[in-house]
């Protein structure tokens, strides 16, 4: 009998310590260990970053950072940490959270557009993904890189396409431009490239001829009008005379491209540089800015009539009068000195 209740105690003992060590395990395992109250919060993990810094990321979304830490030593997390953007949704509990942390990278939508410079380019990406600017810049860069890509120093920016991509956010500097190449190449299907050889342009004089384009107006449904008259200018030989051109020109000779210039006076036609196209015939370079693709495809398709000249409208902001006589242009033009004057923007 008295064996009997030993054997009933330590039953009874054994089923207390067992629910015990459930309801730990319970808690530390399968109870919602979140602590905000957003749907979603998103952890950035570097690629140098180790088991301490996550848990210092975390620690202010969890309710309990010990359970986590215990749950993540039994999975093998702490010496497996990856890389990239995640997210844990409130009231997961520890399990969930560290099988999102190990398996559900989520990729980050990176967009770009209208850059001046590569420099610029590297900026706008270095805010969305992992790589700083300098690290960007300095494979945007990369001689070798860009001679093997078909490019050269004056004509790099023309690879970068700009729209909205996917990217992991851990995605390094190299992997990026190596996949602008290939959708540089995918955008220039065989469809682009024979509306480019119609006009007689390859890719990048596409794009550089766009980046007038964009510049002179922001007007989308002006822009095959404006890619015509240029197109007819090139066909004839004469100067494309591109104000924008002249403006990066200045920016280009003073090194300084924050420069605002909102009137381009007639000593500026003067300067010595192959990018004024007052003073030296085709296309410039390379592109003076990152055109959309509203302007390489106005290039592309352009409007077909016989303007060779065009000023802004005053009467109608953002858009222009075009001549098909240099006599009618300088009556159009006439109105358009009248206003910037009045306007006493002397610069």
């Amino acid at each position: 009998m008295y064996i009997k209740r030993i054997l009933l105690f330590i039953v009874l003992a054994g089923l207390v310590v067992g629910g015990i060590f459930s309801y730990i395990v319970y808690n530390a395992v399968l109870s919602p260990n979140t602590s905000f109250n957003n749907e979603e919060a998103f952890v950035f993990i570097s690629s140098d970053a180790d088991f301490v810094e996550v848990k210092k990321q975390v620690e202010p979304l969890l309710e309990n950072v010990e359970t986590f830490e215990q749950i993540a030593k039994r999975k093998g997390y702490v010496a497996n940490v990856k890389a990239g953007k995640y997210a844990i949704k409130k009231g997961m509990n520890n399990n969930e959270i560290i099988n999102s942390l190990r398996a559900n990278n989520i990729p980050v939508n990176v967009s770009f557009n209208n850059q001046e410079t590569i420099a610029d380019l590297a900026g706008r990406i270095a805010a969305q993904i992992e790589p700083d600017s300098a690290t960007l810049l300095a494979a945007f860069n990369d001689g070798s890189f860009i001679k093997d890509k078909g490019f050269t120093e004056e004509t790099k920016l023309a690879m970068y396409i700009p729209n909205s991509y996917e990217f992991f956010w851990n995605t390094d500097s190299e992997e990026f431009r190596e996949r602008m190449a290939k959708e540089y190449s995918r955008f220039w299907n065989d469809e682009r490239l024979k509306k480019a050889e119609a006009q007689g342009l390859n890719p990048e004089e596409v794009v550089t001829l766009a980046s007038l384009v964009h510049k002179e107006t922001a007007k989308v449904d002006e822009r095959p009008k404006v890619a015509g008259l240029y197109l007819n200018r090139l066909k004839r030989g004469m100067l494309l005379q591109a104000d924008p051109t002249v403006i990066y020109a200045l920016k280009k000779n003073s090194n300084d491209f924050n420069l605002v210039i909102k009137r381009v006076l007639y000593k500026d036609l003067e300067l010595d540089s192959p990018y004024n196209t007052y003073k030296y015939a085709g296309l410039p370079p390379g592109p003076i800015a990152m055109p959309d693709i509203s302007a390489i495809d106005a290039v592309l398709n352009p409007e077909k009539h016989d303007y060779l000249y065009f000023v802004a409208n005053v009467e109608n902001f953002g858009y222009h009068k075009f001549a098909k006589t240099l006599a009618q242009h300088n009556r159009n033009k006439v109105q358009y000195i009248q206003w910037i004057n009045a306007q006493k923007i002397n610069r």
